[in-house]
């Protein structure tokens, strides 16, 4: 039994090390996609210049090409064909070489990252004992003492959510743009009580990577969360412009509402 629980506790272990890992290296891998659609994006930009600048001389390749299969001369047959070949096939190599360049950088950021974390691996920190563990002391009478009780804290938050009343739509704006931050200290509660009861709480490890995948749903929402500010500015847009830049006043400006 002692044997079959300490694979167990092997098995999750590496679970919660490599899904802390994912976790950690979200941020560069997402910061590297976007690195990488930019770069195929540069490809195609460079390959519809290709193809604008390879119509006019494929016009011309129409006349030159019968001539230049009489005389011999190659470059005279088809040159907007092989200017556009020419002109995507280095696209595609220094595409090729940016997103290597790319690849590359993610690894030694993901290696560094793994490297000045890897004393805060909490899975290696404790072993559980093998064997059940005695005590000789007197058992104590253990006062009863008031915890940490999270349930307490989201009901006042969610008390709060239904009682807000903005004066503006600034405000919600302002709001808005604080969440990834709440939202972020909201997930490390949930990483803190998942390495606490992998190191600390007499829990099995179950609780602990249980506690750890629910940070990394709110580590998701996070990533929601930091794309809603900018979505915000995106489709109000001109209602921020004339808050900001009120025409004539504020007073005047107040003439457009409805």
């Amino acid at each position: 039994m002692t044997a079959s629980r300490g694979r167990r506790d092997a098995a999750t272990k590496r679970a919660l090390r490599e899904r802390r890992r994912a976790i950690r290296r979200l941020p560069i891998r997402k910061a590297a996609r976007r690195a990488l659609l930019r770069s195929a994006a540069r490809m195609h930009g460079r390959r519809l210049f290709a193809a604008l600048l390879a119509a006019p001389l494929g016009a011309l390749g129409l006349l030159t090409s019968p001539l230049g299969r009489r005389l011999g001369w190659s470059w005279l047959i088809h040159p907007g064909r092989r200017f556009y070949r020419l002109m995507t096939r280095s696209a595609a190599e220094r595409r090729a070489a940016r997103d290597e360049a790319i690849r590359k950088r993610r690894e030694d950021a993901e290696n560094a990252l793994d490297a000045e974390n890897e004393d805060d691996e909490v899975a290696d920190r404790v072993e559980r004992p093998e064997g059940p563990v005695a005590s000789n002391e007197a058992p104590q009478e253990v006062p009863h003492m008031s915890g940490f009780r999270f349930e307490e804290y989201a009901a006042e938050m969610e008390q709060a959510a239904q009682n807000y009343e903005p004066e503006d739509a600034m405000e919600i704006l302002s709001m808005i743009e604080g969440l990834p931050a709440a939202l972020t200290s909201v997930a490390n509660v949930m990483r803190i009580l998942a390495e606490r009861s992998d190191s600390e709480f007499p829990l099995e490890k179950e609780i602990a990577q249980s506690f750890d995948d629910m940070y990394g749903a709110m580590s998701a929402a996070v990533a929601v969360a930091e794309d809603l500010g900018p979505l915000f500015r995106q489709v109000h847009e001109a209602d921020i412009a004339r808050h900001e830049d009120p025409r004539n006043g504020t007073e005047a400006e107040k003439g457009w509402n409805v």
